[in-house]
């Protein structure tokens, strides 16, 4: 596992052979944070959320990236002492790392976050439920984005909030959008007087 970008650029992490987890590839994790920087300033005191964090390799890119706080959460025993250990190696205090089930925590969460990535198992039977867990339970700040990691077997592009669909090989990504109060007022009104 490689970090691509930032201060810890280069660093390499070994995961353990054992693991369940599928990171995302290196090529998609590039290519995914290439679509971010038009999105996002990750030096500009954001706070982001990894859902279902496995090997950390997001979290670690988002905290090496500049973000000023990153919360991972992930179930695994084996997999959230693995993150923990990274993020001790590097000796950040940037990154908090939550062992618990991912959907419990978006029901209970009461922070707001400028970024949120999910990289749920393919095979999750709630996956599809996802989106708008996250924004029924209001987790995005006005102009926050949206990522989900998912099967090609899946389509959001009816998503209210949807904004745009990268893929990778096999690896597909939906951009999901918080609209700011004022933007989506005026697309009220554009639509009332058309």
């Amino acid at each position: 596992m490689r970090v691509i970008s930032g201060i810890y650029k280069r660093r390499r992490f070994d995961v353990p052979h054992t693991f369940k987890a599928r990171p995302t590839t290196d090529f998609a994790k590039e290519n995914l944070f290439n679509v971010l920087n038009n999105y996002i300033d990750f030096e500009d005191g954001v706070t982001a959320l990894d859902l279902f964090a496995g090997t950390g390799s997001i979290s670690i890119e988002l905290v090496s990236r500049g973000c000023d706080k990153v919360i991972s959460v992930e179930k695994d025993p084996q997999h959230f002492s693995f993150i923990n250990k990274i993020m001790k190696e590097v000796k950040t205090d940037k990154c908090f790392v939550l062992k618990g089930d991912v959907f419990k925590y978006i029901e209970r969460c009461n922070e707001k976050f400028d970024f949120i990535f999910a990289d749920p198992p393919y095979a999750l039977e709630r996956l599809a439920e996802i989106p708008d867990m996250i924004f029924k339970f209001d987790l995005l700040k006005e102009d926050g984005l949206f990522v989900l990691e998912h099967g090609k077997d899946l389509s959001f592009e009816s998503h209210p909030n949807f904004i745009e669909h990268r893929y990778y090989g096999s690896v597909n990504f939906s951009f999901f959008r918080k609209e700011a109060k004022e933007e989506a007022l005026t697309t009220a009104e554009e639509k009332t007087n058309e």
